[in-house]
């Protein structure tokens, strides 16, 4: 699919569709790996379900495929994205096989294929590439020994019964620790028959076989001690979502926040080197021309060296009118220094992004935000005082033992921040707050709660925008339908598996796209399969078997109940940092 030959039919169909740029296969690439196809000992197709746009600013692809070269000098990675359906039709139409980003070869041609789970929305892309690669949808009927294997990691692989008949290898984990054995395993077997290869992968730990599976097995995650270095990156020649240079200063977080499903599945915390995080920087700037370099982190602000860090880099970035940004900011006078000291990378100050998360102490206090009235009436004095006069604040609603309260709560505060900045001289002061639907996710405090209902979010959400009457104030909140079927497949099993095949036969593609999304797909293929969606957005009994329970992240599932408890009390657990919380995981020194 992505074409070099002008005068190829299917170069010629690029004018028929939306942004063809997509589909050029133009970048500039870090000469890392000039590995030919007929050398290579083994080929992995990398592939993203959700446009070019959006899968090259996924950092971890750019790392998955410089650690698979780095691996083996026969390895080969390449990549693949989701084609917009307008292209999907044309392919089908033209009987258009789809093909990689740089090798431009048949997905079918490559020994994996290898997706990552980012979300929930993305799963009917997931067969609409495995369908144009021109294999069996499901695993089972994928009976030919030089079908690629078809591979999947990520978020959505700690709940993986949802997908389980279309992935033939679930990678429960990170790939700095999981492809050094499974890599080598799946070359070793490329003449054996498809059973005996799925039986070899299976014997693998963190590797999930449906195929394979031994009722009442563990499937324990598997984690990297030290963080893959990466000095260079892929350079689109289009623009994309994350324009820039990045590097993950750290996984995992401290901070204990009962409803994130990353800051639960990603423990323990292991930190990059000021020194590596100094070089590695730098050096992705220069090859690159990149002028932006990410932090990126669960929670950046809480790298131990973050403001060394900085100042370490401010000289060499400020030469080449470069400059950092930090995807998230605690509400403290800390992360305000922090932010100050980005803005002066900068010629003038940008918006600066909160999340409170709650409107009420009580209500963060249940959720175990970790932060006060004081730090946030605190935080932002210092912002304006500072000279920010543009603020973003993210809130949820729907959380449990949420009240009436809680929602006037939301929009006092904004309501606050707005009159707070006015009085300190930000005349020109706007303030933009956003509002998504709480969903219980899996191996998470909340993983046995109940998910309001699409009406009740719409309410929800109606009655916050009444509350509010200035200009300079907006708010927005995601649609509720979206967040609903985003409930319904973050804790489902195999059942879905058939539901998420008949929406994709009726047309359901990009889900998480707006223009896109259709509901109504969704509830006619529950009806179709005699499955009533909110059986999954219902209140589990803490009795009750779970679908992922097999799936051990580390976490102890008594650390969980344990904090829902806590969550009702609303008693706080304190940073990991300040003291051992029992999680169970077994910190990596």
């Amino acid at each position: 699919m992505y074409f070099d030959e002008f005068d190829s039919p299917e170069w010629k169909i690029l004018s028929q569709v939306s942004r063809p740029s997509r589909y050029s296969g133009s970048e500039w690439r870090p000469d890392n790996n000039k590995l030919s196809w007929d050398d290579a000992k083994l080929r992995v197709c990398l592939a993203f379900p959700d446009v070019y746009e959006i899968g090259m600013s996924y950092y971890g692809f750019q790392i998955i495929e410089s650690f698979i070269h780095s691996m083996n000098n026969n390895y080969l990675a390449d990549r693949v994205y989701s084609p917009w359906p307008d292209m999907e039709k044309l392919m089908l139409a033209n009987n258009i096989a789809l093909t990689s980003t740089e090798h431009k070869k048949c997905i079918k041609d490559f020994d994996v294929l290898a997706f990552t789970l980012p979300h929930e929305a993305a799963y009917t892309n997931i067969l609409t590439i495995i369908n144009l690669a021109g294999l069996p949808i499901k695993s089972s009927e994928r009976d030919n020994k030089d079908f690629p294997l078809v591979i999947a990691g990520g978020y959505g692989a700690y709940v993986p019964e949802v997908m389980s008949e279309f992935i033939d290898a679930f990678c429960i984990g990170e790939a700095e620790a999981l492809l050094p054995e499974l890599l080598p395993v799946i070359e070793a077997t490329k003449n054996f028959s498809r059973d005996e290869r799925l039986r070899e992968l299976a014997k693998l730990p963190g590797v999930y076989v449906p195929l394979c599976y031994e009722s009442g097995s563990i499937i324990t995650r598997q984690i990297s001690q030290k963080l893959f270095r990466l000095d260079s990156m892929i350079v689109p020649s289009v623009n994309i979502v994350h324009d820039r240079a990045a590097i993950e200063l750290f996984r995992g977080c401290s901070r204990g926040c009962r409803f994130c499903q990353a800051g639960m599945v990603n423990r323990p915390v292991r930190e990059r080197g000021i020194n590596e995080a100094h070089d590695s920087i730098l050096n992705i700037i220069r090859s690159t021309g990149w002028e932006e370099a990410g932090l990126l982190s669960l929670a950046s602000c809480d790298y131990s060296g973050i403001a060394e860090l900085i100042d370490s880099l401010s000289s060499e970035l400020n030469s080449r009118h470069a400059k950092l940004s930090l995807p998230s900011l605690r509400m403290d006078g800390f992360s305000v220094n922090l932010a100050e000291k980005l803005e002066g990378l900068r010629s003038k100050h940008g918006s600066i992004t909160f999340a409170p998360e709650a409107g009420t102490q009580r209500l963060r206090d249940v959720i175990n935000k970790g932060i006060n009235e004081e730090m946030i009436i605190a935080c932002l004095n210092e912002i304006f005082s500072r000279g920010w006069d543009r603020v973003k604040l993210y809130f949820m609603m729907g959380l449990p033992t949420e009240t009436q309260e809680d929602l006037d709560a939301i929009a006092d505060l904004s309501l606050r921040t707005l009159r707070l900045g006015r009085a300190m001289g930000r005349k020109r002061l706007t303030v933009s707050v956003s509002v998504s639907g709480f969903v219980p996710k899996a191996h998470t405090p909340f993983q046995w709660e109940k998910q309001d209902s699409i009406q009740e979010l719409r309410d929800k959400g109606r009655y916050i925008k009444s509350l509010i009457h200035d200009r300079a104030l907006s708010i927005a909140y995601h649609e509720p339908e979206q967040t609903f079927l985003e409930g319904v497949l973050s804790r489902g099993d195999k059942r879905t598996c058939d539901v998420i095949l008949r929406a994709w036969q009726t047309g359901a593609r990009f889900d998480n796209w707006t223009e896109y999304f259709d509901l109504s797909r969704w509830l006619e293929a529950f009806e179709y399969c005699s499955l009533d969606p909110e059986d999954f957005t219902r209140e589990r009994y803490e009795s009750e078997s779970l679908a992922w329970d097999f799936v051990n992240v580390g976490v102890s599932k008594s650390f969980l109940l344990r904090e829902r408890h806590k969550a009702y009390k609303g008693d706080l657990t304190q940073d990991c940092l300040s003291g051992c919380a029992g999680c169970g995981i077994g910190c990596v020194k």
